[in-house]
């Protein structure tokens, strides 16, 4: 449905908003205006109407009260593997559910042929697996995928909508927050429900990163979010019984065909390391940055940086950790040369063991840090690469 409505008694056919239309959604038919399915409400038609006969459709306002509930989670499949951090955001999904009196916790699955993957989901905490199977469910198809995310939104009809935070989700997520018309809070990295109001509290960066946002939809259903990988700790599997509902497929096919795929160069991956080495201004040139990797190769571990390292492209962005980053949550993370700026130390909350090295003794990282180390970093990559490689 279209975000703009025509008032034909008030239209004249002027065709002003044809041409202010850059989708080209926007046409004339039978003397008046009329708008295709390719509207995306951005407006410039009502700014150009003379006579005010285009109006913005209001989106479905109803609420929990009206059969929304329960929490409803999308996984990510790739390459025939659950992603770990679908598995998060069930864990996540079982704790809102219980805050919100035990409502049901269901997934929706993607997937070739997806039985096996829907167990797993189950022992991770799913009620019910919504399972959309067939060959196109692999191929990286939006509006294919949208098409069956809206059909499992619309039978779950969840309070509730989870997305992660990767290419997956943040492509998914806002196709389908605007077929629902209702709000998307992008990037999460804390969810909880109010007490007082029972609706989901959303928390985000904001501003690059210089405070964190608190948002609620207060109308819209269902409240929808994406959340950062590593973000939330996944739980142990159990044997579980649960659910599997079927979703037929629809008749058509989608706009976009994929003719070949070619897979992209191996990601950086610092999400699911165990082992990061992360470097911040404080190593004082670009160059010494290939000590850095030889380090985090010695220990079998991944390289990252801070975010100015990050803008200064002495690294690519899939390395910087932080709230404009990745979160990560490895074993061991050593940070050299950064200082521990709190939007820094947001994405660096779940490692275990974190070993800071900095020259400044007031350094602000050495109060999360578990072992602090005075010095000059780069003689401490140094001296460790001489032992491991000795």
């Amino acid at each position: 449905m279209a975000a703009i409505w025509i008032d034909r008694e008030r239209c004249v056919g002027c065709g002003l908003c044809v041409r202010a239309c850059p989708q080209g959604a926007a046409s004339l038919s039978g003397g008046k205006a009329c708008v295709g399915e390719d509207c995306i409400g951005c407006g410039l038609c009502l700014s150009a109407c003379p006579k005010g006969a285009l109006k913005r459709r209001e989106p479905d306002r109803s609420g929990p009260s009206e059969g929304w509930r329960g929490v409803l989670t999308v996984a990510e499949v790739r390459q025939g593997e659950i992603q770990p951090a679908a598995l998060e955001l069930l864990a996540k999904a079982r704790q809102l559910a219980l805050q919100l009196g035990g409502a049901p916790v269901s997934a929706l699955l993607l997937a070739e042929e997806g039985q096996a993957q829907a167990q797993t989901l189950i022992d991770h905490g799913a009620d019910v697996v919504y399972l959309r199977q067939g060959p196109g469910m692999n191929q990286a198809l939006e509006d294919v995928w949208t098409q069956a995310a809206e059909q499992a939104v619309r039978r779950a009809k969840p309070e509730i909508l989870l997305f992660s935070a990767t290419e997956f989700g943040r492509s998914l997520a806002p196709r389908l927050a605007a077929r629902l018309q209702t709000g998307l809070t992008a990037d999460c990295t804390a969810l909880e429900i109010d007490g007082q109001t029972g609706l989901l509290r959303q928390t985000r960066p904001a501003f690059g990163g210089n405070l964190m946002a608190t948002i609620q939809c207060p109308a819209g259903r269902p409240q929808m979010a994406t959340v950062r990988p590593g973000t939330f700790a996944s739980e142990p599997p159990q044997a579980r019984q649960g659910q599997v509902e079927t979703l037929p497929e629809t008749p058509g096919q989608g706009r976009v065909q994929l003719l070949s795929q070619q897979p992209a160069e191996q990601s950086a991956g610092i999400e699911t390391a165990d082992i990061i080495v992360a470097a911040g201004r404080g190593i004082g040139a670009q160059k010494n940055m290939e000590e850095v990797y030889r380090l985090a190769r010695l220990l079998g571990g991944q390289a990252a940086v801070s975010r100015p390292l990050a803008d200064a492209g002495w690294a690519p962005y899939e390395r910087q950790v932080g709230q404009t980053g990745k979160t990560v949550a490895p074993k061991l993370y050593l940070a050299f040369g950064i200082s521990g700026a709190v939007q820094h130390l947001a994405g660096v909350g779940g490692a275990e063991t974190v070993v800071a090295v900095n020259s400044d003794p007031e350094a602000p990282i050495f109060q999360s840090a578990h072992y602090a180390v005075v010095g000059d970093c780069l003689q401490v990559i140094r001296r460790m690469i001489r032992r491991l490689e000795g």
